[in-house]
């Protein structure tokens, strides 16, 4: 789903999340500038909803939620909200959230050309910074690539490129 930017003056975490509340449409926040995303393409919802299939079952019974697209990501405390494709939090405190994630554990990227570079720059960049954050995955909706990015530590991210058509597809 690609983020567009609103002609707008900058506006404090609180007045976003009451105006977004009245939105028809989702908007991320990053640092008082609001950008709203518009809808991706069906292969993007399919690729999102059959990891969310995959991953439910096994996690809901270890305690964990995993949402899809419309739960948005704290990254920083009042500056920087995304609202990923999938998303898993194994957190105590995130099992009850209303508003959005704190600690998420797992968070998927489909790509599309008009989010790739945002996917792979900006925003992975900005993800490094949530401390709870294990996994980070980018899955190109247009030839299903897959990368996963692991943290081994505080400042380290290890790359591993893998295809798993079968959990994209559906097949």
């Amino acid at each position: 789903m690609i983020a567009t930017p609103q002609q707008s003056p900058k506006m404090s975490f609180e007045d976003y999340l009451e105006w977004e509340s009245q939105q028809e449409i989702r908007y991320e926040y990053v640092k008082g500038e609001v950008f709203a995303i518009t809808g991706g393409t069906i292969p993007h919802n399919d690729i999102a909803l059959n990891l969310y299939r995959a991953l439910y079952p096994h996690l809901r019974s270890r305690g964990c939620r995993v949402n899809v697209s419309d739960v948005k990501v704290q990254v920083s405390p009042k500056s920087i909200y995304y609202y990923p494709d999938v998303i898993v939090s194994c957190d105590p405190e995130d099992l009850n959230a209303r508003k959005f994630i704190q600690n998420p554990k797992l968070i998927v990227e489909v790509l599309s050309p008009g989010t790739s570079a945002k996917d792979r720059g900006k925003k992975f960049t900005y993800y490094l910074t949530i401390a709870s954050l294990q996994e980070y995955i980018l899955i190109d909706s247009e030839t299903l690539d897959a990368a996963r990015l692991r943290r081994f530590s505080d400042s380290c991210f290890c790359r591993s490129r893998q295809l798993f058509i079968s959990v994209w597809t559906g097949g």
